[in-house]
């Protein structure tokens, strides 16, 4: 089952996830690696990163109910974390990877956004 997300919100999460989804896997698989492990295993990483990974790979007529959840989620995530217009912002470590496992890295404009 399939629902219509609406353009505010489609726009609204394409703008708080501003890593590529180059990016993000390449974090999430990074953030999964230790040293006990030789290569990262392939669902790596932080589970609402790895749902936003997904969703960047969908059209809008693709997205289901939960993955407009999950969208919704991070927007509020995001928003509730940074100033409304998402300037670039040094934070501490921990602060800025948990906002990177969500696809959203504080320390890069928004207008740089592409997936």
């Amino acid at each position: 089952m399939t629902s219509a997300v609406t353009e505010e919100t489609w726009n609204e999460f394409h703008s708080v996830v501003n890593m590529t989804s180059r990016e993000l896997g390449d974090w999430l698989r990074t953030q999964a690696a230790d040293e006990n492990t030789e290569q990262p295993p392939p669902h790596a990483g932080h589970e609402t990163g790895r749902r936003v990974l997904a969703i960047l790979a969908k059209r809008p007529g693709d997205l289901t109910e939960a993955d407009v959840e999950v969208m919704q989620e991070v927007i509020d995530t995001v928003r509730a974390q940074r100033k409304p217009e998402l300037e670039p912002e040094a934070g501490d470590g921990p602060w800025r990877h948990a906002l990177m496992d969500i696809g959203h890295d504080p320390l890069k404009p928004p207008s740089e956004s592409t997936t």
